[in-house]
């Protein structure tokens, strides 16, 4: 039996669905298990207890303050817990526990005669256990009536019943060590063992914190005391010990089994009606369920999601998210605050930095660096063993609730050469959470590196140490947002992670075995192994989902030996294997002739000059010739009213050749639709069957660059029903047209370092005018010196200085003064003390050099150098009056650029109800004109300015074309007149029922005219009066007056003016063509207006 197609998980865990990568987002969702937790209402309740199933019924216990003990099941209103333990089965159907609940004795017998346990029973109504089955019965299903078959057949359904019960693997080990129970591992039901041991736990709490047994108020006696003494017996949500991970396997087969659900469902009704002898599997099984379940999860889940592919970092954070929305899990709404928060058990899970800003914050997560996922779903983290006070080699990876029990060190406690600590008490997190210090042979295990509390964008942050954590989450975040460059460079100063971040995305192409290299050119590199040959082709070209490039090139020579794993091939936003997403420049940190006043940048024309700061774009344009009810729409290059010239670019099918340059407005395929006809006569039919379609009417559908956009083209693919291709029903044939574009650095993009410091480009400065250094150099950059302090990410400081000595060959290792990158670890890399050291062994290795740093050697190690310099003034020559931080950081050109969000228009499509300009660079809309603008020219007085923008610029719809008409004529605007939206108004004020007037200043009625009055206003033009007072003119007979009045209007030229009545004829046959004022293009453009606007950002 064929049971529909499955999406297969590609090498680099994504999914292709529709043609285009998708990532399925890992999940973080409570665990199932037993909560004992602090209550929610701490004047109604002592404690509280949760059972909850991955799957069925909730169990809730309470104390309340009166010390009685109460059940709820599914949030249904409460029972007293001893009616619950009643209506128990005597012997446990999966484990066959007894439980004897017969008696009120042998019930305290269970609970060693807790007080809570007799407040209890004194509420209890029931006696027996058939009581206390049709009293649960009662609470859960009030209004049926009740019998002791329905309520021990509700009970078994609600907790024991493998069908509508689960508590998944997970669930029973979670069970099994918080109750201290010993069911077997297979159980996946509620056992009655399970549910005495929770209510057990329940009972003692009180008693451990010490509250008085006599007691009036226990809620109110309990609040006062210290908790100290049951902290560790509590649970919370937020502990990574109770939130696992439901990974791309899980959440595919949680869908499947909904699918396989409703199939079953539809086998068991055919099988009770199809006949027995004739029944064959085929016959009897559906599969569109099971397809439809899994349709909709990889289409619509919101856990299935576009793959981020900006740059190779972007897919890798992309793949490694954790996130605690989607179905099963948490609404944005509703998400209480401690779940959006860090939590202790975070470390070495989840980054407690990168997350996003904005309602989500807390919600997305990063898996850190060296993490790991447990068989149960729960995330590990590594740590070294600390054996006997000897840190050893050993490695052994812990979940956040077995690490409680241990005494951990930390990754930077200094050790000797045999891994002993050098201190005599190390700093240590211990068993209650808390910062302790113990004695090395206390110390049980050893974080393995610091970065392992943080995720891979943040570990690529140098200095991370020294910054914010709110600026070290914007500069995680928007290293995810750099655009690959065409020239990607390495940073100078990076963090030792560039190659492995590199390596695991899947972008660079990888040696699997060792060999030589036998012949390598732009497509395809071959290496010769024992094993034979190995090809390994090059992705060139592709479009990534976000429209920046996905390329590979070679970094291989022809005879190099390469070992297996070893990087052959760059992707674009690599260099030499490492991850390369910016550009290492020279900056300045001062101000610039007010240009880089609140984070504007300033930067230098070298910068466009050498395309530094270059990327290419590529834009996919798709088109699709349909059949429609009046004929098949055809792609060809016989387009109606085109000019040869407009057509020069396409082929002979119509479409685009390849490399042709295109501009906004330019063909790209050419495509015909057939206009609407009516019915043909015979003798049409037979000249039709003769010459063909040729005599048919179309209109030109053709696929045209957008505004504002353009390229070269780069590729066209076709894809047609005739050549066997699978299209979308109703689709004949399909045709992608792929645009690159070159784009150098402008003002108004958006430029960031890896500190959370970013800003707009507010000029383009002339190299010539730049500051310069005293041998000449022109700064790159310039940047504002007010973004560092309030800010506090001094980690870029720490950069510029590092990135000096870098650059400058204070670290090349032979000595030659060549730029050597360097790695600074996150929490473990360079000091100010060894960024003073290098600075000063730059000024001690060039004596001779013109650039002078501001150096005071009576200062502590770490301040000798300030790395100040004195700059010149580009444009006069003159010496800056102070000292300026020089130095060269990465700057990355994120994917916000200004050539995607400019946008400008005269006349275009308007909304259908409002007649108002749509809103939006993707609708093609106007500019909103807000009620604070209007403040604004009422406050200036500019009232006809006010006046224009209310009406002929919106939606006064006669006044728009007469205005558009006049500007084209040269002639003045007329005036405005009534305004759509005010005719709204008053059609909503109709809808309530009022009959409203529109009175002038002089109190005489105005009259609004309809948009149905189109017709009205096409007869006016034509100079025929169509108002009610004339057709009733036109039935009488005209006076005298009227008469001669129709005599004297002859025009200037000396033609008749036909009078009213004439023109008018027989009132039946007057067909008027109304004009229409919005193009109906613009209105398909619109789309209709229940679809979201599709807004750009």
């Amino acid at each position: 039996v064929f049971m529909g197609d499955f999406p297969m998980m590609t090498e680099f865990g994504t999914f292709i669905i529709n043609g285009t990568e998708r990532v399925i987002v890992t999940q973080l969702v409570r665990s199932p298990g037993a909560y004992l937790m602090e209550p929610k209402d701490a004047t109604k309740q002592v404690f509280t207890a949760n059972l909850m199933p991955s799957r069925g019924s909730w169990l809730e216990l309470e104390i309340d303050k009166k010390g009685i003990v109460y059940a709820r099941i599914d949030r249904k209103r409460k029972l007293p817990i001893t009616t619950l333990l009643r209506a128990l089965p005597e012997e446990d159907p999966s484990t066959g526990f007894k439980l004897d609940t017969s008696t009120n004795e042998a019930i305290l017998k269970l609970f060693d005669n807790s007080p809570f346990m007799v407040n209890t029973l004194e509420k209890d109504p029931s006696e027996t256990e058939e009581e206390a089955l049709i009293e649960v019965f009662k609470k859960q299903r009030p209004g049926e009536p009740p019998t002791l078959d329905n309520a021990r057949n509700l009970l078994k359904a609600l907790f024991f019943d493998p069908k509508r019960y689960d508590l998944t693997k997970v669930g029973r080990y979670k069970l099994n060590q918080r109750l201290e129970v010993n069911v077997k591992e297979g159980t996946r039901v509620l056992t009655t063992e399970d549910i005495l041991a929770l209510v057990r736990k329940l009972v003692e709490l009180p008693v451990k914190l010490g509250v008085d047994l006599e007691s009036k108020d226990f809620a109110a006696d309990a609040v006062v005391l210290s908790r100290d003494p049951i902290r560790g017996d509590l649970d919370e949500y937020e502990h990574f010990g109770n939130r696992r991970l439901r990974t791309v396997g899980e959440l595919i087969q949680e869908a499947f089994r909904v699918g396989l659900y409703r199939m079953e469902r539809v086998v068991r009704e055919r099988m009770t009606t199809e006949d027995v002898d004739t029944i064959t599997p085929q016959t009897i099984i559906n599969i569109r369920p099971v397809v439809a379940a899994l349709k909709e999860f990889f289409g619509s889940s919101q856990l299935s999601q576009f793959m981020d592919q900006t740059n190779s970092l972007a897919g890798l954070t992309h793949r490694r998210r954790l996130s605690a929305l989607g179905a099963g899990g948490l609404t944005r709404e509703r998400a209480p605050i401690e779940v959006r928060d860090v939590h202790p058990t975070h470390y070495g899970r989840m980054c407690p930095i990168e997350t996003p800003e904005g309602p989500n914050i807390g919600l997305m997560g990063s898996l850190a660096s060296m993490a790991t996922v447990s068989e149960f779903g729960f995330i590990q983290t590594p740590y070294r063993v600390v054996k006997n006070g000897r840190v050893t080699e050993e490695i052994i990876y812990l979940d956040a609730a077995e690490e409680a029990q241990f005494t951990i060190a930390q990754a930077s406690a200094p050790l000797d050469e045999k891994g002993k600590f050098l201190d005599d008490q190390v700093l240590c997190r211990s068993r209650e959470g808390e910062a302790v210090t113990a004695r090395p042979q206390d110390v049980e295990y050893m974080d393995v590196a610091p970065a392992q509390i943080v995720s891979v964008a943040t570990a690529l942050i140098p200095f991370l140490e020294h910054n914010d954590a709110n600026r070290a989450l914007m500069g995680a975040n928007m290293q995810r947002q750099a655009v690959p460059l065409m020239i990607p460079q390495a940073p100078l100063i990076g963090t030792g992670l560039e190659y492995r971040a590199a390596v695991d995305t899947g972008d660079v192409e990888i040696a699997e075995k060792a060999g030589q290299v036998v012949d390598v050119d732009a497509e395809k590199i071959v290496v010769e192994t024992r094993d034979g040959t190995d090809t390994y082709d090059m992705t060139k070209f592709m479009r990534s989902n976000q429209g920046t490039l996905i390329h590979q090139k070679p970094i291989v020579g022809l005879g190099d030996r390469v070992s297996a794993g070893q990087v052959l091939a760059d992707g674009s936003s690599t260099d030499s294997g490492e991850l390369a997403l910016g550009a290492n420049l020279l900056v300045a940190f001062m101000p610039f002739e007010g240009y880089n006043f609140e984070d504007a940048i300033v930067i230098s024309e070298r910068c466009v000059k050498e395309d530094l700061l270059s990327s290419i774009h590529i834009h996919e344009y798709e088109i699709d010739a349909r059949s429609t009810k009046l004929g098949d729409e055809e792609i060809t290059r016989d387009i109606p009213n085109r000019s040869e010239e407009s057509l020069k670019d396409l082929d002979e099918r119509g479409v685009v050749r390849i490399g042709a340059e295109v501009g906004s407005g330019d063909l790209l395929v050419g495509k015909v639709t057939p206009k609407g006809e009516t019915e043909l006569t015979a003798e049409e039919k037979l000249i039709r069957a003769i010459f063909k379609e040729k005599a048919r009417e179309v209109r030109d559908t053709s696929l045209k660059v957008p505004h504002g956009e353009g390229g070269k083209v780069i590729d066209v693919k076709t894809f047609s029903r005739d050549a066997g291709d699978d299209l979308s029903p109703g689709v004949n044939e399909l045709v992608r047209v792929y645009v690159a574009k070159k784009r150098k650095i402008a003002e108004g993009d958006k430029l960031a370092g890896r500190h959370g410091n970013k800003g707009v480009i507010a000029r383009i400065v002339p190299e010539e005018d730049m500051p310069f250094l005293e041998d000449g150099t022109p700064v790159d950059v310039v940047l504002n010196p007010l973004g560092v302090p309030s800010r506090m990410n001094i980690g870029q400081i720490l950069e510029t200085h590092l990135g000096w000595a870098a650059a400058r060959g204070v670290f090349s290792e032979n000595g030659n003064g060549e730029a050597q990158p360097i790695a600074t670890p996150v929490f473990d890399g360079a000091s100010e003390t060894d960024v003073d050291e290098a600075l000063m062994k730059w000024v001690e290795q060039n004596p001779d050099s013109p650039i002078k740093f501001v150096v005071d050697k009576k200062q502590p190690e770490g301040r000798r150098c300030s790395g100040k310099v004195r700059l010149f003034n580009g444009k006069t020559g003159a010496p800056f009056e102070q000292s300026i931080t020089v130095g060269y950081m990465y700057i990355l050109k994120l994917l916000h650029l200004v050539d995607d969000k400019i946008h400008a228009r005269s006349t275009g499509p308007y909304s259908l109800v409002t007649q108002q300009p749509l809103g939006g660079k993707a609708q093609f809309g106007g500019q909103r004109f807000g009620e604070m603008e209007v403040w604004a020219l009422e406050a200036y007085g500019a009232a006809y300015t006010l006046q224009e923008m209310l009406t002929i610029k919106s939606d006064d719809t006669v006044g728009r074309v007469k205005a558009y008409e006049a500007i084209v004529k040269g002639e003045n605007i007329a005036e405005p007149s009534i305004p759509e939206s005010f005719k709204v108004l008053l059609k909503e004020m109709q809808s309530l029922a009022l009959d409203v007037h529109v009175l002038s200043d002089e109190g005489k009625e105005v009259e609004v005219r309809e948009e149905d009055d189109e017709l009205l206003r096409a007869a006016e033009e034509l100079g025929i009066d169509l108002t009610p007072g004339s057709l009733r003119a036109a039935a009488r007979q005209p006076t005298a007056e009227e008469v001669e009045e129709g005599q004297e209007r002859v025009d200037q030229d000396g033609e008749l003016k036909v009078p009213a009545d004439e023109a008018l004829g027989d009132l039946a046959d007057v067909e008027v063509e109304p004009e229409i004022v919005a193009s109906e293009e613009a209105e398909e453009q619109a789309g209709p207006l229940t679809e979201p606007a599709d807004v750009e950002e």
